[in-house]
């Protein structure tokens, strides 16, 4: 077999990349662009690991082994039915051993010059986190700043749309950054999901050109930003970006409708605050919810609570946060991208971005 593997840098050499590992390996993290065809089932890779410990190695094996060859006969018969003679498939598993290995020997049988990953995904695991110390010191950062409800988020997608180079972290990490910022009916990816996502993200850019990232803790929900992201955009340039009380309560009303809409789901969350704030207060907050008196309630989450926590936040970090440009923005106006365009020419004329 030993000429059948190949490194993680010739894995652009082929047609397709295929995990065989189970569905809740592969949904945890995965190769940008790998299919899941799994030689065992979830529930099939409890039932061989567990009679490995309490029966014997041999026994599991030879189970194991079983099942591999029938879910291969299936994915034959299924998956990879219609694939060409010159096929060139690069197979993964965890670490490069046996459920790779008995598909790219199948496979070579067959007539597909296939190839098994070197290391498996461990080998690009380890690649990833590798290239989290390095990929994001190459970029230079422009860094919005400005309390919740001021509309980075918003600004952010408009500079996008502006044609601008954006990492929006938060839609990476499937969270809003708050305490109650989480998707409704979406869970946050795992680490070393992100961990790829911001990989890919990074590996987009164009070093040349400034990106445009929003100010976030170390913790996007219960996702961990690499040090080395966070240290080098506190380095970089920024825009304080201000705006209006009334904006600010009416953006958080829109963007946080799903939990407006859902008083039973805003108390719950609310309640989360307990340990910030005192019963008493969350109690008050909560009746303003009973009564639907969502304006009020918007105001005081932002005078009590996310005011003095942007006040307490890391932004003391950010280098050149004196020398922000500020700018008024109007995120709840239908031209929000056109205030994006401007931003850019303002940054343009005084080459701000090239702190």
């Amino acid at each position: 077999m030993k000429n059948l593997l190949v490194s993680l840098d010739q894995a652009g050499d082929f047609d397709e990349i295929i995990d065989v590992r189970t569905p809740l390996e592969f949904a945890e993290d995965h190769i940008p662009g790998a299919m899941n065809a799994p030689v065992l089932s979830n529930e099939e890779r409890v039932i061989v690991g567990t009679m490995y410990k309490q029966v014997s190695p041999f026994e599991a094996t030879k189970v194991g082994a079983a099942l591999v060859a029938r879910n291969i006969a299936r994915h034959l018969e299924t998956t990879f039915a219609d694939r060409p003679r010159n096929w060139r498939p690069l197979v993964y598993c965890w670490r490069g051993g046996k459920r790779s290995g008995s598909v790219t020997s199948l496979f070579n049988m067959i007539g597909w010059p296939a190839r098994q990953l070197d290391g498996g995904y461990k080998t690009y695991r380890r690649a990833t986190v590798e290239a989290l110390v390095t990929l994001p010191t190459q970029f230079r950062y422009v860094a919005l700043v400005g309390p919740t409800g001021s509309g980075k988020t918003r600004l952010l997608a408009a500079l996008d749309e502006a044609g601008a180079q954006t990492l929006d972290l938060e839609a990476l990490a499937a969270h809003r950054g708050s305490l109650l910022g989480a998707w409704v009916g979406v869970a946050q990816p795992s680490q070393k999901r992100f961990d790829t996502l911001l990989v890919s993200a990074l590996r987009g850019f164009d070093a040349a050109r400034p990106v445009f990232v929003e100010a976030e803790s170390r913790r996007i929900g219960a996702i961990t930003l690499p040090l080395a992201l966070l240290e080098t955009f506190h380095r970089g340039a920024c825009v304080e970006v201000a705006t209006s009380r009334e904006d600010r309560s009416a953006f958080l009303l829109h963007d946080y409708a799903h939990l407006f809409d859902d008083p039973a789901l805003l108390k719950t969350q609310l309640e989360r605050l307990i340990g910030l704030h005192s019963r008493e207060r969350v109690a008050g907050w909560q009746k303003l919810v009973d009564e639907n008196r969502r304006e009020e309630l918007a105001n005081a989450l932002i005078e009590l609570h996310y005011d003095p926590a942007y006040a307490r936040s890391s932004h003391q970090h950010f280098v050149h946060l004196p020398q922000a440009l500020q700018i008024e923005f109007r995120p709840n106006d239908a031209d929000v991208v056109d205030q994006a365009k401007a931003l850019l020419a303002q940054l343009d004329k005084r080459s701000f971005a090239l702190v």
